[in-house]
């Protein structure tokens, strides 16, 4: 005992040494990376409120600067503000600055390193940040922002707590081995001592991982080091700037080394032969704008009905090419189909059957069951080319839209572990309308292969779930907004979709006035002449006629704007082979022309219909060229057009008129909602956009863009992946927890016996 006592005492002696040089040191990384964090944080609301601030400075308004002060420090670790103008006018606080803080002696608190600004004041440790505000060049002063640093001295007291457990239990650890090793002969403890010396015995790597005594203390550590981390990286959703870089990191860090799959009919990117020249085109389509900029961050697959007149040119021996054409970040996958497949697939079920069924637009759907052959053929031919590209037994597949309600199943089958989400695009309409398809059981039970299943609004949520319960014999959580089928589970969640935030620079390069110079000189109007635009495919879901109406409505109660006012419709051709859609086309383009008839004999045209394909470019000159932006929707799932526009306008001026009738209007409700229907309300609410103050359109643009940048696209992407990876990880560990379940149901072999013999 004496023997080992020699040996206790010294190590326990160095363990206490360590730790009393060790905790000192954790303390004072604990508190840099703190002050680095809120440094960081008080640039970011700087930012945020430069914009209202330098309103409220140019106007004096101090009582709302205090206001706006009051709102932003309900933070638990702001603890003051303040704002120290440029000018001689006196500061503005909130009461709790501390006295040591004042505008004459910010100096101190301006240097480059963060300690510096660390302040121990009568209210406890405070990190004080200073960020000068500027408006185009100009000084408006300094923000001041007071931090408490209290909470830093409670993490410190847990870090220190876990340490001083962590080296309690690493003494105790030694101190045991080294009594067993001293019952060792003289020369047995010798011998080791000389081992242990030369890096041989315990401390060889190869037994490290296998020493059971050491393995509760390494336990310990990851969990203590996992709490930690989880503390300083934890993912607030509502704090996230969603950039590509955040959609990759997310892939990263919830989904390693998984593959990422979208299917589409529609493809980003269409090859057409003209003359002996193959031109690019990107097709007009809210679903290519939408899922574009994910799959170049994703760096993944995504499968598309090849169209185009040159598309089989371009790919290489297995229907594949890289884009974008400049600089590929993602593979292009194209089927092809036969005319027969196209017509019946594309033509019939889904634009003739589906399209028409889930739009509330007073068009009857047709049913075929030619149709429905090839779209179940054309289905399973994706579902071959998803399992073709597959590199994975797992991958994470986006299927899209209601050309592949039956996909989700047939993938299920085929690659029973890959997580599959697909997104209904349009409207689901209530179980009613939906129950007069014919083979309504088949698309409901192909769409519950999916993981999960996305729409847009609630509403639709509630449409989809009431027709399950309807119509199939499915367990439903209104709740938790599942339905069990078929010893499957799918969850139904909202997405509302969006599109890319900030807008690709080439789209908004070109400035506002030059915008407006090149729109009215192309088509012939003065300088100063009001100009609406309004850009839709030419289907009758978009209300292009109740727009047109509701134009020449405004003319006749408010003649000042003939000869001043011309609106614009940029209308995309679009299933020309359908014969709803022909007469659609013939009754737009009567109309325009009725109404230019009508006022001949103005000196511009009130209506100037493009029925032409436009390529992004032209269409954001168009956007940012513009008073006002018409969506006038029937029924529609998003309406991304609603957001184009907004994005486009930098200048914060321009106003949307929006249908109330899409899903677009639930987030956007600063823009002008109108029921389309009504034509008189339409009109007035057009005057009204073409008299509003400057101040007014600023207001409004500025919630909305505020909201496309939180709710971005990459945002939209970024929840369903999240979520993708959480159904994951549920599934494993529910698939781990069935296994000894079953086994412990398993009945022994003499009760399989008797079972048997009766």
């Amino acid at each position: 005992m004496r023997l080992s006592l020699r040996f206790i005492i010294p190590l326990l002696l160095a363990v206490g040494a360590i730790a009393y040089a060790v905790v000192p040191l954790v303390d004072e990384l604990t508190l840099r990376w703190f002050m680095r964090d809120l440094d960081i944080r008080a640039t970011l609301i700087a930012n945020t409120v430069q914009d209202p601030l330098q309103d409220l400075v140019r106007t004096r308004n101090r009582a709302r600067i205090l206001q706006l002060f009051s709102r932003i420090t309900r933070d638990e670790r702001l603890f003051a503000i303040a704002f120290c103008p440029a000018s001689a006018e006196p500061p503005i606080a909130r009461p709790t600055l501390p006295p040591e803080v004042a505008c004459t002696n910010l100096e101190r608190f301006s240097g480059s390193s963060v300690e510096s600004h660390l302040l121990n004041s009568a209210q406890g440790p405070v990190l004080v940040s200073v960020r000068p505000l500027d408006v185009e060049g100009t000084a408006l002063g300094d923000l001041v922002l007071v931090h408490d640093m209290s909470f830093v001295a409670r993490r410190s007291e847990e870090t220190r707590k876990y340490l001083f457990f962590f080296f309690v239990g690493l003494g105790a650890t030694i101190a045991l081995i080294t009594v067993a090793i001293a019952q060792l002969s003289w020369r047995g403890w010798v011998q080791g001592l000389q081992a242990l010396l030369r890096g041989e015995g315990l401390w060889r790597p190869s037994d490290r991982p296998d020493a059971p005594e050491l393995r509760p203390i390494a336990g310990d550590l990851r969990a203590l080091i996992r709490d930690l981390e989880a503390e300083h990286r934890s993912r607030d959703e509502e704090q996230l700037n969603w950039t590509p870089e955040t959609l990759r990191g997310i892939l990263r860090a919830d989904l390693p080394g998984h593959e990422v799959m979208v299917v589409s009919n529609r493809e980003p990117y269409i090859h057409i032969r003209r003359n002996e020249v193959i031109a690019l085109w990107r097709p007009a389509s809210g679903l290519v704008t939408a899922m574009e900029p994910i799959m170049r961050a994703c760096s993944g697959t995504w499968i598309a009905h090849g169209g185009g007149s040159a598309d089989r040119e371009v790919v290489d021996e297995h229907d594949r090419l890289g884009v974008p054409p400049e600089r590929p970040a993602y593979q292009l996958r194209r089927v092809w189909l036969s005319p027969e497949e196209e017509a019946g697939y594309y033509y019939g079920f889904s634009n003739e059957g589906i399209w028409p069924l889930c739009h509330i637009a007073h068009v009857r759907p047709i049913f075929r069951s030619s149709d429905w052959e090839q779209y179940v053929a054309v289905n399973r031919t994706f579902a071959s080319a998803v399992v073709e590209e597959a590199k994975s037994p797992d991958p994470i597949v986006l299927v899209q839209d209601y050309h592949f309600a039956l996909l989700p199943r047939m993938i299920q089958e085929a690659l029973p572990t890959a997580t599959i989400v697909a997104f209904w695009h349009i409207p689901w309409p209530n179980p009613e309308a939906f129950g007069i398809c014919p083979w309504r059981e088949e698309l409901l039970d192909g769409l519950l292969g999916s993981t999960i299943l996305g729409f847009h609004t609630r509403f639709h949520c509630n449409n989809f779930v009431d027709t399950v319960d309807r119509l199939l014999e499915a367990r439903v959580d209104r709740e938790m907004f599942t339905v069990s089928y078929r010893g499957k589970l799918t969850a139904v969640k909202r997405y509302p979709i969006s599109i890319e935030w900030p807008p690709s620079p080439s789209l908004v390069e070109k400035p506002v006035e030059q915008c407006r110079t090149a729109v009215r000189n192309r088509h012939g109007l003065p300088a100063d002449h009001a100009v609406g635009v309004g850009v839709d495919r030419l289907d009758y879901t978009k209300g292009i006629e109740e727009r047109l109406r509701a134009v020449e409505r405004l003319l006749e109660r408010q003649p000042e704007w003939v000869g001043r006012f011309t609106f614009i419709q940029i209308a995309a051709p679009t299933r020309a082979r359908i014969e709803q859609y022909q007469e659609y086309e013939s009754r737009v383009r009567a109309m325009a022309a009725r109404i230019n008839d009508r006022y001949a004999g103005a000196p511009q045209p009130p209506i100037v219909l493009l029925v032409e394909h436009h390529q992004p470019l032209d269409i954001y000159e168009y956007y940012r060229a513009a008073e006002v932006c018409m969506v006038t929707s029937l029924h529609d799932g998003m309406n991304l057009v609603a957001k184009e526009f907004v994005s486009s306008r930098d200048d914060e001026r321009g106003v949307l008129i929006l249908s109330q009738f899409t899903g677009a209007a639930r987030e956007l409700p600063e823009a002008v909602i109108v029921n389309p229907y009504d034509t008189d309300q339409t009109a007035a609410a057009l005057h009204m956009a073409l008299c509003m103050p400057a101040g007014e359109q600023r207001a409004r643009l500025r919630l909305m863009r505020g909201l496309i940048q939180e709710f971005n696209v990459y945002r939209w992407a970024g929840r369903m992946l999240i979520d993708a990876a959480s159904m994951r990880r549920r599934g494993r560990l529910l698939d781990r927890a069935a296994t000894p379940e079953r086994l412990s149901r398993r009945p022994s072999s003499g009760a399989r016996e008797g079972a048997r013999g009766k």
